[in-house]
């Protein structure tokens, strides 16, 4: 069963086809759909979106969420668990967007937060790791914001949908990091 995480200004829901319509309405709040270097969902493939993630879910290597903020009840994004590998405690944490007037605001710091306390402390991670677009200067910031080191950059590692070839760069924290990364987060929350 995929927990409810809750934090003070955020609450991650797990993702549910009746999401839809609040999904494609937050990644309206900057035309998300249109960004180059990630994929989010527009109203075109949002039901594509959710069935993709709710397969994954049904396969135990995903668990997808609906970012919902606590003060309104609105989502306003999406993250989840991917390549979830039980057997060598690691997964990725990614697909993670937010609509643009909720960035930089603390959202994506204590949804982080959640997830990494979920991975290590519940799932006794030993590894999470992180991966975006060389062209993604936000995303890459964000991620080492939250303490992970960058690792290096895979080359053509995926196919956009605009036919580009994606290099990505790929970011990481263990589980030795953790303890040091959790206090700097809940410092940072706490601002």
């Amino acid at each position: 069963m995929q927990p409810i995480l809750s934090g003070e200004i955020v609450e991650l829901l797990p993702l549910q086809l009746g999401h839809s319509r609040e999904l494609v309405n937050a990644a309206a709040d900057g035309e998300l759909w249109n960004l180059r270097a990630t994929v989010v969902p527009g109203p075109d493939t949002i039901d594509e979106y959710i069935a993709n993630a709710l397969a994954g879910q049904q396969t135990g290597t995903v668990m997808p969420y609906a970012i919902v903020l606590r003060s309104t009840g609105l989502i306003c994004g999406s993250t989840r668990f991917w390549k979830i590998d039980r057997l060598n405690r690691k997964l990725e944490i990614g697909h993670t967007w937010l609509s643009r007037s909720t960035q930089r605001s603390g959202v994506n710091t204590e949804a982080k937060y959640l997830l990494l306390t979920q991975a290590f402390e519940v799932m006794d991670c030993v590894r999470v790791q992180f991966t975006t677009d060389e062209l993604n200067h936000a995303s890459r910031a964000a991620i080492l914001r939250i303490g992970a080191t960058q690792e290096g950059i895979v080359r053509n590692e995926r196919i956009m949908p605009d036919g580009r070839k994606r290099n990505s760069v790929r970011f990481s924290i263990v589980d030795s990091e953790w303890p040091d990364i959790k206090a700097m987060l809940e410092q940072r929350m706490q601002r």
